[in-house]
């Protein structure tokens, strides 16, 4: 009997190249009013995408611009007959989106039209997500084998409807069970090459993940109740506060334990395993530190062109601003926002995925020297519908 091969994964990816990259992608979608961003985002997918390794391999993304592209445009085209077609059944009962109220009734009634509409893109959002999923799956290769992944957006979308529901008459205590069929039910549609997932274990214990998220609840309630009953203002000011944080913090560590558990009980083909284990506390503190470093940098990049505008202004003796200081101060303003978006991708997008990967381990990796080449999956909508519904801006 062969020794079970374990294979680490392994990120190389530099922050100053994806910086540059993407500062880049962000000047070209502006100039290209943000036709670009098809094909820069797929210029830093293939970039992170390379980055990665699993047992000396690379990983590879093959997804073109274009395609992304041509996909929004269907997905454009789609949406707006379905909209429409919303819009001429809420006018048949009487609301409308599109005429100045005039009187509270119409007012009410247009809010209802307005949250009508927005529900009825509901199922679309999530039958976006799916395809999304799909998409990245069928446009990435290990050792030259396709991942892919079954049709089952719509099926998705409308368990996930349901399951949301329940979540939500529940006041989030079936938030586990949520997290777990969702997942279950798109692991078990994936395939590498010929070779399908399986998703294990329970959605019960996935209420260890959610411990700080209770915590964090208690505090706020207990400091509410506790305030109130003793007139102590202090408590219910500072209570509630220390309690939203922990929440906040809570949701985080719900979300990296989950991936955690999720992955670790997932199974390719009944043969290789899985292993993950990223650190809350890693993920928090790449947010906290990048967070800080970039607001450093654009407090004293602000502070340099408020100095500058105050300079010119002093200098000005009664005539306006010359072009060519509106022009550095115009150029500077759009550079920040520009580099705010490029550094978090950096400092904060990037390493986060560096932990993810580096924490990874497949179990039994030699069991995939079997696995053959799968039939390469269209992807008709190529994210498009993803990209429309603005959910498509995460890489």
């Amino acid at each position: 009997m062969s020794e079970i091969r374990y294979a680490d994964g392994r990120y190389s990816g530099k922050s100053g190249s994806i910086f540059g990259l993407s500062l880049t992608v962000a000047i070209l979608t502006l100039f290209t009013f943000g036709i670009y961003r098809f094909w820069g985002k797929t210029r830093i997918r293939r970039y992170i995408w390379s980055s990665a390794e699993l047992d000396g391999d690379r990983f590879e993304y093959t997804g073109t611009g274009l395609e992304k592209f041509l996909g929004f445009l269907m997905a454009v085209v789609f949406l707006a007959i379905y909209l429409g077609i919303v819009q001429m059944l809420l006018t048949f009962v009487g609301l409308n989106l599109l005429t100045e109220p005039e009187t509270e009734a119409e007012m009410v009634a247009q809010a209802l039209a307005f949250n009508l509409t927005f529900l009825s893109l509901v199922p679309l959002l999530l039958f976006a997500v799916y395809r999304a999923r799909r998409y990245k799956l069928a446009r990435t290769r290990w050792r030259g084998i396709r991942f892919g992944m079954d049709k089952g957006a719509w099926g998705y979308a409308f368990r996930a409807i349901g399951h949301y529901l329940l979540t939500i008459l529940t006041l989030g205590i079936l938030l586990p069970r949520q997290t777990f069929h969702l997942e279950k039910y798109m692991t078990d549609r994936m395939w590498f090459g010929d070779t399908q997932f399986e998703q294990g274990g329970r959605w019960q214990d996935l209420y260890g993940a959610m411990k700080h998220v209770f915590i964090g609840l208690a505090v706020i309630f207990l400091g509410i109740a506790v305030g109130i009953a003793f007139q102590m203002e202090l408590l219910l000011v500072v209570l509630p506060v220390v309690g939203y944080f922990w929440l906040m913090i809570g949701f985080i560590h719900y979300r990296v334990q989950s991936f955690a558990y999720l992955t670790t009980t997932k199974a390719l083909g009944g043969q290789i395993a899985f292993d993950a284990r990223p650190q809350t506390s890693t993920v928090i503190m790449t947010y906290i530190i990048g967070g800080i470093v970039i607001s450093v940098v654009v407090g004293i990049v602000t502070a340099l062109l408020g100095t500058l505008a105050v300079v010119s202004l002093g200098d000005m003796s009664g005539g306006a601003p010359s072009f060519g200081v509106m022009a550095l101060l115009g150029v500077g303003y759009v550079g920040i926002i520009l580099g705010v978006g490029a550094a978090s991708t950096a400092l904060i997008v990037q390493p986060i995925i560096a932990h993810y990967v580096d924490t990874f381990t497949a179990i039994n990796i030699d069991a995939a020297n079997v696995i053959r080449q799968r039939v390469a999956d269209k992807g008709a909508d190529a994210e498009g519908f993803a990209d429309a519904l603005d959910i498509g801006g995460a890489i």
